[in-house]
């Protein structure tokens, strides 16, 4: 089981991660301040670090700049609100795998996650998701029904995503959001359900289940 090290100050934002990536597999630990996680990451024993920029007592380009330094190689996805070119150049090639600006989605995040993870293990990663006859190509963002194509917004295709990597599993409206608009949404919203009927529209009615009072399952 692989990993991670969330190198993140912000108690919400890190607490919304470590439960996705806990729910998708990864062991995961948390630590808030840069001088801390460059210890940590010194240390070995991760797979990867999801490294926040604006981290007390030492920022994440300096974690970056002394962990390359040291010829640790561990992948390393920066989170940041900052989202200026600048910005990214400097992460990209201070020895960042991969870069991330907040807000995100959780579907994003995870996809990298995978991707970075996969790369570095010399694996080829799964480029589609299936179930019977319906399928989903993460490289393509296509989807098909048999043998013909539904035309889905991006996020259509990130709620349909969730729901194939948790099939048959009965998913709250909050988890939902959760993955697919971030931790920065409104509870109280009714996006899920708006976004559901337009799904359903496009792959077929009976294939998402609401099951009243806990959430919708994709059958």
């Amino acid at each position: 089981m692989s990993r991670i090290l969330i190198a993140e100050d912000d108690i919400h934002i890190a607490s919304f991660i470590r439960k996705g990536l806990q729910a998708a597999g990864y062991t995961t630990e948390h630590v808030a301040d840069g001088e801390t996680t460059l210890v940590m990451a010194r240390g070995g024993g991760f797979d990867m670090l999801l490294l926040d920029i604006g981290l007390p007592s030492m920022d994440g380009f300096t974690v970056l700049k002394q962990l390359r330094g040291e010829a640790i190689t561990t992948p390393v996805v920066v989170l940041t609100a900052r989202d200026s070119v600048s910005d990214t150049v400097a992460g990209l090639e201070g020895g960042a795998n991969d870069y991330i600006t907040k807000p995100f989605q959780f579907a994003e995040l995870l996809a990298r996650v995978r991707l970075r993870i996969q790369d570095d293990a010399g694996g080829s990663p799964d480029t589609s998701l299936v179930l019977r006859d319906l399928r989903l190509d993460l490289r393509s963002r296509r989807v098909h029904i048999g043998d013909q194509q539904a035309d889905l917004t991006a996020r259509e295709f990130a709620l349909l995503e969730v729901f194939l990597r948790h099939a048959d599993q009965v998913l709250s409206r909050e988890q939902i959001l959760g993955h697919v608009w971030g931790y920065n949404f409104d509870p109280a919203s009714n996006v899920v359900d708006v976004y559901v009927r337009a799904l359903r529209a496009k792959i077929g009615v009976d294939r998402v289940e609401t099951i009243r009072g806990m959430g919708y399952r994709l059958r």
